[in-house]
């Protein structure tokens, strides 16, 4: 006789075996960065903060939907929103060819551009020059399609740690995060430059990514995601965590 098992034990069965678990019908899973200011980080109490968080919580809002933030990385996000693990990754994705092929974009909310922190005079072309990235990022695309010496990291905040040990000579990384990490006094002891790359693979327009498995939420996310710009949201988040316009 097959043993009988409580919902809370079928649900645990399915997500250790690797399976969607399905959610609340008005829940929404958002997959998070929890450690990369100003954009998504965890506050002193715990909580998550930055501009992509406020963005998702005014998103929710305006769908009318409860929605539960889970932490992820962005090497994670194309395959945990491929197998429905999360419904929205919301975290800045450029798109790239990948991300395009795999996962659906929603409106773009962000533009991004990249920045190279090293010594001065230190570029990344140079041999052996060791290039901390993301891994899965747009950043460490363009660094392995030029062959650069990289150094993959799981999060923004530990590309400082690998500068900050001599474990890489520079990084490679979104300008706001780079704003946020300079903050760091260990970092500005170090003396470094920041210089803005503006390559096309490294700059554009940033979008939440959505699982393919709901085509119908990108269209309702889209609407949403207008009506916040139109309404001055953007604007307001924006004038919260950053000095300058993003959107």
């Amino acid at each position: 006789m097959l043993p009988c098992l409580s919902r809370r034990a079928w649900l645990l069965a399915l997500a250790l075996a690797g399976a969607p678990v399905a959610h609340a019908a008005d829940e929404l899973v958002l997959g998070v960065l929890d450690n990369s200011p100003p954009m998504s980080f965890r506050d002193a109490r715990g909580e998550y903060s930055g501009y992509s968080i406020d963005m998702a919580r005014a998103l929710c809002k305006e769908l009318g939907r409860h929605c539960r933030f889970v932490s992820a990385t962005i090497a994670s996000s194309i395959d945990d929103l491929k197998q429905g693990r999360i419904d929205v990754a919301a975290m800045s994705l450029l798109p790239t060819p990948e991300r395009r092929a795999q996962i659906l974009l929603a409106r773009p909310y962000y533009t991004s551009i990249s920045a190279w922190v090293a010594r001065p005079g230190l570029l990344p072309e140079q041999t052996g020059v060791r290039v901390a990235v993301v891994q899965g990022s747009a950043q460490a695309r363009f660094a392995a399609q030029r062959q650069w010496q990289r150094v993959e990291v799981l999060s923004n905040a530990d590309l400082a740690v690998q500068l900050r040990q001599g474990k890489a000579d520079g990084m490679l990384a979104p300008m706001m995060s780079v704003i946020g990490l300079m903050k760091d006094p260990s970092l500005q002891a170090l003396d470094l430059s920041v210089q803005p790359r503006r390559e096309p693979e490294l700059t554009g327009a940033a979008s939440f990514g959505i699982t393919p498995l709901k085509p119908e939420l990108r269209t309702q996310v889209d609407a949403a995601l207008e009506r916040l710009e139109r309404d001055g949201v953007y604007d307001r988040i924006n004038s919260q965590y950053l000095s300058i316009r993003v959107n």
